[in-house]
């Protein structure tokens, strides 16, 4: 999912609100799935009454005491822990396997598998490991997870972390140091990007000796070892699905340039797994990783609301609104964003009404700038207290809609370039399609979910394609979803994922 920033003169840093806390689902839970080197066989163990956990293992290391600091915000960045036994059991037997094999057996890991659809894997010192429930849709066998997570464990047994830690340290001061020096001049940027050139050289250093390690791991394992190939040719397709604009992102610019580039690291990993043999070799663990996966949570979950095409749903908070056809929606944990055609952006965000004051005075009470108080009038939308305002600052001009529910106060802001005639009309649009919902309606609203079916004889991409639901682009989505690649028919009795709310 491209992620996308509203321009930022409506609302202040100090009353930005996320929008995650607006839902007030209750605290997160923060418990992972744990294990130290356990049989990766789970359904034939006892889980100990006392086990042994990270912390208890590295309670003295200071490793341990980095991740564990760490993990709360992690928890918090990534819309909480995705909490299921069959998904944990999956995850947790892969990492025991890859223990037995890693640089340092004796490592405790601690996997949490984030409540996210992002795609995503990373370490924190210590052994805090974490993955994403939106890598586990992404991935068609255990290989693939374990390429990916002895990865992270690469990470972590070679001290990736700290390394890190301390560079980015080095590089920070050196920049304070020539900022004084130099007091901004051309010379002392110069000193500054060379310290950050150097750090991002230093992390693609690191990421490609993890990429060895975890081959390695892999093959030692019994793992296929050319899924790690597999599926970072995988995770480049994603990407470019999400893309707004198919191959116009620019590389280079991403994280510094800090990641050797796809096509490199693909040729790398491949080069590594020849190691073990020819490509067949090991074992891919398809059918229990598509067991393990049957019925996974997809896309947002019923916390953050979902998107629908042009509608934005919320079953927690009872309430739902639309946006003009071309628009796209971002789901993300701050707010929720729409961008459409000719620069027009909106967002919808929410916070707790505490005070009880007119509509009208909460709008003109310091959260906007470039707010014309002019333009404030009270009125009502679908029966409910609401308040419309207009705002302009820079290049942009604003429409403010906030609508009280209950105690919340629910606000739109939609931009325009300055001069647009489409403003209004893009707002209007917004303001008639929100209303809450009916307790049939919620009741009626279900998650998508990961499905497995059986292709049978009359089946063709475009059939099944066609049994998603929720979802747009939907062959693309099923391609990407089951690796397959132009050209790619499926076979009778092959298992492939589908997309559905039933």
């Amino acid at each position: 999912m491209v992620h996308i920033a509203l321009p930022q003169p409506i609302l202040s840093a100090a009353t930005r609100p996320r929008f995650a806390a607006v839902v007030l689902i209750g605290m997160l839970a923060l418990a992972g799935c744990e294990t130290t080197g356990i049989d990766f066989y789970p359904s034939s163990v006892k889980p100990s009454d006392t086990p042994q956990t990270a912390e208890k293992a590295g309670a003295s290391d200071p490793r341990t005491r980095i991740g564990a600091r760490e993990h709360p915000r992690i928890i918090a960045s990534y819309g909480g822990e995705f909490h299921d036994a069959k998904t944990e059991r999956l995850v947790a037997r892969i990492v025991g396997a890859l223990t037995l094999v890693s640089e340092n057996p004796q490592q405790a890991y601690r996997i949490t598998v984030l409540n996210s659809p992002s795609v995503n894997a990373f370490a924190l010192p210590g052994g805090f490991l974490y993955v994403t429930r939106g890598l586990l849709a992404l991935a068609n066998d255990a290989s693939e997870v374990a390429a990916v997570l002895s990865h992270e464990m690469a990470h972590v047994t070679a001290n990736h972390g700290l390394e890190r830690q301390r560079r980015e340290k080095e590089v920070e001061l050196a920049g304070q140091v020539a900022e004084e020096l130099f007091s901004n001049s051309i010379a002392g940027r110069q000193v500054i990007a060379r310290g950050k050139l150097s750090l991002a050289a230093f992390s693609r250093n690191q990421e490609l000796q993890a990429d060895v390690i975890g081959v390695r791991m892999l093959g030692e394992a019994g793992y296929d070892p050319y899924a790690a190939a597999r599926f970072l040719e995988s995770m480049n397709a994603n990407q470019r699905f999400a893309a707004v604009d198919p191959g116009s992102s620019d590389a280079s610019l991403d994280f510094l340039a800090s990641h050797p580039n796809a096509p490199q690291r693909v040729e790398l990993a491949k080069g590594h797994a020849r190691a073990f043999g020819p490509e067949g070799v090991g074992d891919r663990g398809r059918d229990y990783y598509l067991d393990g996966i049957d019925g996974l949570l997809f896309g947002d979950s019923p916390n953050e609301g979902y998107v629908r095409g042009t509608q934005f749903l919320h079953p927690v908070l009872g309430v739902r609104f639309s946006v003009p056809q071309g628009f796209r929606i971002d789901n993300n944990a701050e707010a929720v964003l729409a961008t459409g055609p000719r620069d027009l952006a909106i967002r919808f965000d929410g916070v707790t009404d505490d005070g009880r004051q007119s509509l009208a005075k909460y709008v003109a009470s310091g959260w906007v700038t470039g707010l014309d108080p002019a333009s404030i009038r009270e009125t009502r939308i679908a029966g409910l207290p609401a308040a419309t305002a207009r705002a302009s600052a820079d290049r942009w001009i604003f429409d403010i809609t906030v609508i009280r529910v209950k105690d919340r106060i629910y606000r739109f802001l939609t931009a325009a370039p300055q001069g647009s005639t489409e403003l209004e009309a893009t707002a209007a649009v917004v303001r008639a399609s929100f209303e809450k919902m009916s307790a049939a309606e919620i009741a009626a609203l279900k998650p998508l979910r990961i499905r497995i079916v059986t292709v049978g004889a009359g089946d063709t991409i475009a059939s099944l394609s066609a049994r998603m639901r929720g979802v747009e682009r939907k062959v693309d989505l099923f391609r990407l979803l089951n690796a397959l690649s132009p050209g790619e028919a499926l076979v009778p009795g092959q298992r492939v994922k589908i997309v559905t709310d039933l």
